[in-house]
Formats: structure tokens, sequence, C-alpha cells
């Protein structure tokens, strides 16, 4: 709808001219137009009728025209979105403030379990708990236990209780539980005790085909001894001579010792004849009328 509207100002006597000032409105809306416009006319009629029409009252009734007419543009519009995505409209119900909310979900702290998973399915049950045994378990433990009683101090042969240096020297006597106690022999069994060390580092020269690995203070004298050691004997045993059995050598073939059991094997004799012969000739280069021999090794050719 185009209307265009001219009005005379008394006091002045200047004629304005609204043209061009347009209110267009939907068919759809054309009952709140139509209100409008007659509101617009009525009021229009009263106040040529009444007062003088002034340009701040045509300014009021323009904004509240561009007010109507854009709240009709977007009810369309939101008439017409709806109508494509065949949706109803939307029904926004207003918050009630009196209205409960609901509790959280979060039971807080619960009692421990009794069995608890494997990381698999397949996996059986990685812990049980009981309850009875717990409290068991709790009462036992708050019984009070009476403390060991306190050992008595170690006395020396004359009754004696033993000094700091003395308790030292008697720890230091053995090697401890762990070490089955070793004992650490006295300085005045050394000299017997290397003997017999030596005679043992000896054994690899019996076998030729067995390696003993080199002990660490061999060819260091008393002082590579160790300090916690002792030797062992070994207990003979009812075979190979004590009971009859398909193991044991028949009266013929025994010897009486076990030094004739190695001369009378062949391949010890065999292996006794070469370290002999090796011992034979590195004493021979150094034994007598071999000095002559030795400068005329060193003496050039020419």
């Amino acid at each position: 709808m185009a209307s265009s509207t001219t009005f005379t100002d008394k006091s002045k006597g200047n004629v304005t001219n609204l043209a061009g000032r347009t209110v267009e409105s939907s068919e759809d809306s054309g009952s709140s137009d139509s209100d409008s416009s007659e509101g617009t006319d009525s009021e229009f009629s009263d106040s040529d009728s009444d007062d003088p029409i002034t340009p701040e009252y045509l300014e009021s009734l323009l904004d509240k025209a561009r007010k109507n007419y854009a709240a009709a543009t977007a009810k369309e519009v939101d008439t017409q979105k709806a109508g494509e995505t065949g949706e109803d409209e939307i029904i926004t119900l207003d918050s009630d403030s009196n209205s409960k909310t609901l509790p959280p979900l979060d039971p807080g702290a619960l009692p421990r379990s009794y069995f608890e998973l494997g990381d698999t399915r397949f996996d059986g049950p990685s812990s049980m708990y009981d309850p009875d045994v717990e409290l068991a378990e709790m009462a036992s433990s708050s019984r009070a236990v009476p403390a060991p009683p306190i050992p008595p101090p170690e006395l020396t042969k004359s009754g004696k209780p033993l000094t700091k240096k003395e308790k030292k020297e008697l720890k230091n006597k053995t090697a401890g539980p762990d070490w089955f106690d070793l004992p650490a022999p006295s300085e005045a069994d050394l000299p017997r005790l290397y003997r017999e060390v030596e005679a043992l580092r000896l054994r690899n020269q019996l076998d030729p085909k067995r390696f003993y690995r080199k002990d660490e203070g061999e060819g260091k004298g008393i002082k590579g001894l160790p300090k916690f050691f002792a030797i062992g004997t070994i207990l003979p045993s009812t075979t190979p001579f004590g009971t009859a059995s398909s193991d044991n050598l028949t009266r013929a073939n025994r010897k009486r010792t076990l030094v004739d059991e190695l001369v009378d094997d062949a391949e010890a004799k065999r292996y006794a004849k070469k370290k002999f012969e090796d011992l034979q000739s590195v004493r021979g280069a150094k034994g007598r009328n071999t000095l002559q021999a030795k400068k005329a090794m060193r003496r050039g050719k020419w």
C-alpha cells in the first residue's frame, strides 16, 4: 500500500509533501496492517482537527511502521523455512526456577569389591577379598606381642665381657652365615695350606683334555691365598672296590696305589713322557756348558 501525505504548517505557511513514503505489507498480515492503517488515519484525523501535525510525530509513525514491517517479514521467513524442512514450529518453554535439579550420579566412596577380575575375560580373578579374614588379621595384629629378650653379653673364657676389639676379631674369623661360615685360617697355618693349594693347582697336569681356569692368586705365593677358604676331603664310597658291582675292576686289574694306576695307563704314560721331555729341554738350556752356546747365538754371522 502506497500513500502520499501533504500537510500545511499553519505557523509558517509552508507546504510539505511527504512523497515516496511507502508502507508495504503482505496479504497474510493484512489484518494487522489494516488495524495499523485505521489507527493511523484516525490519529491523522484527530490531529488535523485538534493539533497541528509536527515532523517528530510523523517520524514516530514511520518508525512504528518500519518495526511492524520487519516483524512481519521475519515471521514470513520463519514460516517459509518451516514449510521447506517439513518441521513444526519449535515450542520453547519458560524456565521454571522452582523445579528441582537432578541429584549427581556420583555415588561417592564405595566399599571394596570381593574380587577383582584380570585384564582379559579369559583370566580368572586376580585377587579375592574376605572381610572375615581381614577382621581376624586386624585382631591378631592389635594384640600386644612382647619384645624379644635382650641376648646375654658374650663372655671370654675367664668370664669377662668381650671388648669391641675382641668382638671385631671374632666377627672377622668367619665369612658369615651367607658364606657357610668359611673360616679365616691363622697366619701360622698359611705355609702348610699354601703347599696343599699348590698341589691342587697341579691337577691340570693329570688330564691334558680337561681345562681348568687359572686362579687369581696363582703365582703370587702366600699373598695370593684368599682370606676365607677351607680344604675338604672326599670321603671314599663303597664303589668301586667295596661292593660287588659291574663297575668294579677285577682283582687282577687292580693296582696298589693311585700312582700305579696312572703309570699303568698307556695314555697317561704317553702324556707323562711328553711333559718330561719338555721339562728336560728347558732345564738343559739352563744347565752346565750352555754359556758358550748362548754367546755363539748372540754373535753375528760375519
